[in-house]
Parts: structure tokens; sequence; C-alpha cells
């Protein structure tokens, strides 16, 4: 009996903290216009979490460039880009990292968190100094 609870706890503390957790597949939702833009690879790797585009939505954005990024991101394809970089857990939020904005190239300081009520919304913060934009993504996976 003892070893059969012990096993549901497990796999109870097992499932709340993968709930809880940051890493998957999320939909970009762009905040000034509402539409659903690409799906996000959101993965862990020595410790640290990175971000990779996996989709992009518009058929006609599928093989674009990031032109305007620099060093070794410059015009590489956006499909399979690492936008999130090196953040690293802080609390309930992962900061410490950037985020690049493969419209225009730009990056910036990032931190992300799960919303309080709903483990399957993300917010994304990119910000410089003390002015900052933030999306909502939504998790499919």
């Amino acid at each position: 009996m003892k070893l059969i609870l012990s096993r549901i706890i497990l796999m109870l503390c097992f499932t709340f903290s993968n709930a809880q957790d940051v890493v998957g597949i999320w939909k970009t939702i762009d905040d000034n216009t509402g539409e659903a833009k690409s799906h996000i690879e959101i993965f862990k790797k020595d410790g640290k979490v990175y971000g990779k585009i996996i989709k992009i939505l518009n058929p006609e954005a599928r093989d674009r460039v990031c032109s305007e990024c620099e060093g070794e991101d410059k015009n590489i394809k956006i499909l399979g880009m690492n936008i999130i970089k090196g953040l690293e857990r802080d609390g309930n939020e992962y900061s410490g990292g950037t985020i690049t904005d493969p419209e225009n190239g730009k990056i910036y300081k990032s931190k992300i968190w799960l919303t309080e009520d709903n483990p399957n919304r993300l917010k994304v913060r990119g910000y410089v100094a003390f002015l900052y934009r933030t999306q909502e993504w939504i998790r499919l996976e």
C-alpha cells in the first residue's frame, strides 16, 4: 500500500512540475494585431532556456531571412532561428538572456513567466532600460 501511494504521489508531483514548466511548443500572438504568427519550441540546454521558431504561419514569410540581424544570426532563415537565448530560472520567471525580433533584427533583454491563473499562457517580455513590450503566447504542447 505504501509503495502504491508513494508512486501516485511521485506521479502527481512529476505531472504538476511539468505542467508548470515553460518548456514546450507555444503559439506566438502579435501584441499589436492579435494575430497568431508562429510556433516557438522552448527548450532547455545546459541549464538555460532557449526558444526556436519551428513554424511560421504566414506561408509567404516562411523563406525569409533575418537580413537586419547581426553576428551569427545575420542572413539566416528565420524558420529554425533561436530567438530566445540563455534565460535562467529566477523564482517563477526566467531572465538574464535575450530575445531577438526577427522582423527588425533587434536584440532585447528578456524575461518570460507563466501567468498565475493559467500555466498554458506565457508572458514574454523584451526590454531596453525601463521600456518594454510584452506578448502573451499560448501553449500548444
